[in-house]
C-alpha cells in the first residue's frame, strides 16, 4: 500500500486562484485537484486536522497560549497565523501580531548555517560539514552557537535546521544544507541542532517536509506545476519522515513544509504528510508553516492542517497584495468555511510554540534589515508609501562562535587517500599551489547575493540557506603563515614553463564543486548540478591531472556541495592524498592547514558514498528534466539509496559511506553488547490522548464585529491585515448563518477527531513512545595503538537484520543505527564508548498494519562496529549476546 496526502494544486496560477476563490465566493483561495500520479502510489486523504496540546512536555505552554488565544477576537486570531508580505518587516518572514494582549510580531529568518542577509555574525560550516563530523556533541554546540546569534539579532524563529532534501539524488541542489545521506546521521544531526537551538530560547524550524529531493521544478507556478515526489508508505517511514520523527522528539516547535508535491499533493496542503504523519503519527503539537511562496490555496490548506502562510503574499505577489490566509481567513472563519476549532488550533499551536521557548520573557526584537545594510531606510520596502526609521542597529552577536565554527570545519575534514603517509606535510618542505579554489574571492567575500558563484574558495552553496561572511580565512593565507616555501598560481588552467620538480616538492591542488537553490543559475546549473553533474567544476580535474603529470607528490583539496567522480585522477601514482574539507564556512583556512601539518589528525568521514561513475547510481535517482504537465519523480529505488543501494546491488564505491582516514590508528577491545527491553513483533500499544483542550475552547462562530479594524488604525499600502471592512465581514457572517460555504469540501472530509487507537504508530512528540526504548547497548573500548600521532575515532553502528524467507520484509544488508566520536587519544591512550540500538532501530515499516514491526524478534541481528560502512573491527549477535573481533564484514 502506497500512501500520502489530499488536496492537491493543479497548474493554476495562483492569481486565477485567487480571482477564482473571489467569484465563487470561496473567500480563501481555491481547493486544487490532485494530478494523476502512477500506480500504485495514492494520495490518501486524513481529515479532520488533530488538536494540538495532548502531549504532556507541551502541556505548559498550551495551558498559557489557551489563556490568551481564548482574549483575541476572531482578527487577532486569523493575523497571527499569517506573514505580512514579502519585503514588509525587517525579517525574511513576519507575522501579524496581537499587540492588544501583549503578542508580538514574529520575525522569521534564515539559514541552516547563519543568520542571513545581515552583518556581525559567523559564517558557520554547512550542514553537509556539520555530519562529517560524526559527532554530536559538536553538532550540539553549534546549534547552541546558532540560536545565540539568532537570538542576539531579535530572530524569533531559526529557519533551520534542514533535514529534507535527505539526499537521495546526489546532483540535488540543497543537500549540502543537511547533514548527509542517511536518515540517522541526518536525524541525529538535526535532533542535536534544534536541541542547541532552542536551548537558547530561540524557535528551530525543522524542514522542508517532505520529499524536497530536487531543485529544478520545484515550485507551482504560472509557467509549471510543482514537482511530485512519489514516495511509498515504507520508503516515507524508513528514510524521509525518520529524521523528522527524530526532531519532533528533539522538541522542535515549529515544522516547514517543502515546495513540491508529494504523490500529486502540493506539500503546504497536503492533508497526509500534515495531519496523517506528522501531527497524528509523530504528535506534533507546534505549527506547520509554508516554505516562501509556497502556499496553494486558503480554505483547502487550513483543513488540511497548514497553521502559517509565509512570507503572507500569494505565489506571485502584486501590487496591492494578496493573500489566502489572513484577511481571507477571517472571512473563511465567518462563513463557515474552515471551523472555529481549527481557527483556534492553529493560533494556539503559534502561541504555544512562542511560550514553549519562554519568549513572553524579554526576548530582544530584531534590531537588523534583510532589506538594507544602512542605518536608516524604509521600514516596508514594499510598500509604495512606507514611513523610515533605524533598521539595522549593527549588533554583533559572534562572541567566540568562530572557535567553534573552526572545530566544526576541522573535525569534517575526510581523509580519504594517503599513499606512503604523505600527510602531513612538514612546514619546511616547498609547497606549490594551483587552484582559485585556495583563495577568497579576489571580487570581495560577500560580492555574489547569497553566494549565487563559484568564485574563490567554497565555503558555502548558494542560495537562502547561505550567510554573509564576517572575513574569510583562506587556504592560501593560512598555507603562508605556517609555512616557509609557498608559491600559489591563482588559475585553474595549469601553468606553462614551471621549474623543473624535486622529488620533495608537494603540489596541492585545489577543487571545488557547487550547488545551491533553484532561485539562481550559477555557471549553467539550476541549482542541482544538472549542467556540471559529479564533475568538479572549473576543469578540475584536469588540473589534477596536469599537476600529477609534472609533480611526484599530489594532495589534492575538495570543497564540494556532496559526491564527486574522481575516476580520471585518483588512481594517478602521483595523486598520493585526498583531503574533502567540505564547505567550511569562515574558517577554511587553518582549520585544514593544521591539519595538513599535523598539528591535529583528520577525523571527518563521508557523509555519503563516493561513486567510481555516475552510472553506479539508480536511474530513479537522476534529476527530473522539464517537461509539460507536472513533472513525475517517482521513487521507484523504496528504501535502497546512496550505500544501501551500492551494498543490494554490489557496486563498489570509490570510498563508502563514513571512509576516513586518521593520522592515528585505533583498536576495539572489550566489546561487549547487552540487552535492555525484550523485543515484540510489534510495539506495545500507544498512549491515549490526554484530553482535547482545544474542542474546550468556544468553537462558535463569532459575531462579525470580531472582524473590523480598531477605530483609528491607519492601514500601510500592500501590508497584510486580517481585518474586515465592515460590509465584507457582515456579508461573510451572513452567508455562515445561510449556509454559503466552501463550495467542495476535499474527498474524506470529516470534522470528528481520531481516536488515538487509529493510529498505533502515533505518539507524542515523535510517535509511539515505546518505539525509543533501548533494546541492546554496545559498549566497547577505543585504544590509540599507534605511536605518533593523537587522534579522535569515530565509532559507528550498523545494523544487520536476521535472514528471513519472508520478503516482504526485505531489508538493506547494513544500516547506520548510531555514531559516536572519542576525545583526542594520545598514542595507548583509551576511552570507553556506549552505543545503543532501540526498538525503531531493529524494525521495520509495514504499511498493512500500519506499525513497525521487529521481523524476527528471537532472530540473530548483527551489530557491526567500525569506522566505516565496509570496515569493520567488532560484532556483536542479539541471540547470543556475544561479540567477536577480528571478524569480516557481511560484503
Amino acid at each position: 500500500m502506497h500512501f500520502l496526502s489530499s488536496g492537491s494544486p493543479s497548474g493554476l496560477s495562483a492569481l486565477s486562484l485567487f480571482l477564482l476563490s473571489d467569484l465563487l465566493g470561496t473567500t480563501a483561495g481555491a481547493a486544487i485537484q490532485p494530478r494523476a500520479v502512477p500506480a500504485p502510489y495514492v494520495a490518501a486523504s486524513y481529515y479532520p486536522a488533530p488538536h494540538g496540546g495532548w502531549a504532556d512536555d507541551w502541556a505548559d505552554a498550551y495551558e498559557k497560549a489557551l489563556k490568551l488565544v481564548s482574549q483575541m477576537t476572531l482578527a487577532e486570531k486569523t493575523n497571527i497565523t499569517g506573514g505580512t508580505g514579502f519585503f514588509m518587516g525587517p525579517c525574511v518572514g513576519n507575522t501579524g501580531s496581537a499587540d492588544r494582549l501583549g503578542f508580538p510580531q514574529l520575525c522569521l529568518q534564515d539559514g541552516p548555517l547563519g543568520v542571513r542577509t545581515t552583518d556581525n555574525v559567523t559564517a558557520f560550516p554547512a550542514g553537509i560539514t556539520t555530519g562529517a563530523t560524526f559527532d554530536k556533541k559538536l553538532m550540539y554546540e553549534r546549534g547552541v552557537a546558532l540560536g545565540q546569534e539568532f537570538k542576539g539579532k531579535g530572530v524569533n524563529m531559526y529557519l533551520g535546521p534542514s533535514v529534507g532534501p535527505l539526499g537521495r539524488k546526489p546532483r540535488a541542489g540543497r543537500n549540502w544544507e543537511g547533514f548527509g545521506s542517511d536518515p540517522v546521521l541526518q536525524a541525529f544531526a538535526g535532533a542535536e541542532t534544534v536541541r542547541g537551538v532552542q536551548d537558547q530560547g530561540c524557535i528551530a524550524v525543522l524542514k522542508h517536509l517532505i520529499g524536497n529531493e530536487q531543485e529544478i521544478q520545484r515550485m507551482f507556478n504560472v509557467g509549471q506545476q510543482g514537482i511530485s515526489a512519489n514516495i511509498d508508505d515504507r520508503a516515507m517511514h524508513e528514510l524521509y519522515l525518520w529524521p523528522f520523527a527524530e526532531g519532533v522528539r528533539a522538541g522542535t516547535a515549529v515544522v516547514m513544509t517543502s515546495y513540491n508535491a508529494v504523490n500529486g499533493s502540493a506539500s503546504s496542503q497536503n492533508a497526509y504528510s500534515i495531519n496523517g504523519l506528522l501531527k497524528e503519527e509523530l504528535g506534533f503539537q507546534g505549527p506547520v508553516m509554508t516554505d516562501w511562496l509556497a502556499h496553494m490555496s486558503g480554505v483547502a490548506s487550513a483543513l488540511a492542517g497548514l497553521d502559517m502562510s509565509m512570507p503572507g503574499d500569494t505565489q506571485i505577489p502584486v501590487l496591492p497584495g494578496t493573500a489566502y490566509f489572513m484577511y481571507e481567513m477571517t472571512r473563511a472563519a465567518l462563513n463557515g468555511s474552515v471551523p472555529m476549532d481549527r481557527i483556534n488550533d492553529m493560533a494556539t499551536r503559534v502561541v504555544a510554540a512562542w511560550y514553549k521557548l519562554g519568549q513572553d520573557k524579554d526576548y530582544p526584537r530584531p534590531n537588523f534589515s534583510s532589506n538594507t545594510r544602512a542605518r536608516t531606510g524604509l521600514l516596508y520596502p514594499a510598500a509604495v508609501f512606507s514611513p523610515s526609521g533605524v533598521v539595522n542597529q549593527y549588533v554583533n552577536v559572534q562572541a567566540d562562535h568562530k572557535i567553534i565554527a573552526k572545530q566544526v570545519a576541522q573535525e569534517a575534514i575526510t581523509l580519504l587517500k594517503n599513499n606512503g603517509s604523505l600527510l602531513p606535510i612538514s612546514t619546511s618542505a616547498p609547497i606549490k599551489v594551483f587552484g582559485t579554489d585556495a583563495q577568497a574571492n579576489p571580487d570581495g567575500i560577500n560580492k555574489c547575493t547569497d553566494k549565487s558563484c563559484n568564485k574563490g574558495t567554497l565555503g558555502m552553496g548558494w542560495g537562502s540557506g547561505s550567510a554573509d561572511y564576517p572575513y574569510m580565512d583562506d587556504p592560501i593565507s593560512s598555507l603562508k603563515r605556517k609555512a616557509g616555501n609557498v608559491e600559489f598560481w591563482n588559475t585553474d588552467s595549469f601553468p606553462k614553463n614551471l621549474p623543473d620538480a624535486t622529488a620533495d616538492d608537494v603540489a596541492l591542488v585545489f577543487i571545488s564543486s557547487d550547488s545551491g537553490e533553484n532561485s539562481y543559475e550559477v555557471e549553467g546549473n539550476h541549482g542541482d548540478r544538472d549542467k556540471s553533474g559529479l564533475k568538479a567544476w572549473h576543469n578540475g580535474d584536469e588540473l589534477v591531472q596536469k599537476a600529477a603529470e609534472k609533480y611526484s607528490n599530489v594532495v589534492v583539496v575538495v570543497h564540494t556541495v556532496g559526491p564527486i567522480v574522481m575516476e580520471p585522477w585518483i588512481n594517478h601514482p602521483s595523486v598520493k592524498a585526498v583531503v574533502f574539507a567540505h564547505l567550511p564556512g569562515q574558517e577554511a583556512g587553518d582549520s585544514l592547514t593544521e591539519v595538513l601539518f599535523g598539528e591535529v589528525s583528520p577525523s571527518g568521514h563521508l557523509p555519503y558514498t563516493l561513486p567510481v561513475s555516475e552510472s553506479d547510481y539508480p536511474e530513479s535517482v537522476g534529476i527530473v528534466p522539464n517537461g509539460l504537465g507536472q513533472p513525475q519523480d517517482t521513487f521507484s529505488e523504496g528504501i535502497y539509496i546512496d550505500y544501501r543501494y551500492f551494498q543490494k546491488n554490489g557496486v563498489k564505491p570509490q570510498y563508502a559511506f563514513g571512509h576516513g582516514l586518521s593520522y592515528a590508528s585505533f583498536a576495539y577491545s572489550d566489546v561487549r553488547v547487552q540487552a535492555v527491553t525484550p523485543l515484540t513483533t510489534v510495539p506495545p500499544a500507544r498512549p491515549a490522548k490526554s484530553g482535547d483542550p482545544i474542542a474546550a475552547m468556544n468553537n462558535t462562530i463569532p459575531p462579525a464585529s470580531e472582524a473590523l479594524r480598531p477605530e483609528g488604525f491607519k492601514d500601510i499600502f500592500r501590508y497584510r491585515y486580517s481585518f474586515l471592512a465592515e460590509n465584507d465581514a457582515k456579508n461573510a457572517y451572513a452567508d455562515g448563518a445561510a449556509g454559503k460555504k466552501y463550495p467542495s469540501l476535499p474527498p474524506g472530509y470529516s470534522t470528528t477527531q481520531k481516536e488515538a487507537g487509529q493510529t498505533p504508530a502515533g505518539g507524542p512528540s515523535g510517535g509511539n513512545p515505546a518505539l525509543w526504548d533501548v533494546a541492546y547497548v554496545v559498549s566497547l573500548t577505543v585504544t590509540n595503538n599507534g605511536t605518533a600521532h593523537a587522534g579522535k575515532a569515530s565509532t559507528q553502528l550498523y545494523v544487520q537484520f536476521p535472514a528471513t524467507d519472508n520478503a516482504k520484509y526485505d531489508t538493506p544488508v547494513l544500516q547506520l543505527r548510531d555514531f559516536a566520536k572519542t576525545a583526542a587519544l594520545a598514542p595507548g591512550e583509551s576511552e570507553a564508548v556506549e552505543l545503543t540500538i532501540r526498538r525503531k532501530d531493529v524494525s521495520v515499516w509495514d504499511a498493512e498494519l500500519q506499525n513497525w514491526v521487529v521481523p524476527n524478534p528471537e532472530g540473530r541481528f548483527k551489530f557491526w562496529i567500525g569506522d566505516a560502512s565496509d570496515s569493520f573491527g567488532a560484532v556483536c549477535y542479539s541471540d547470543s549476546t556475544a561479540c567477536e573481533t577480528g571478524v569480516p564484514g557481511p560484503l
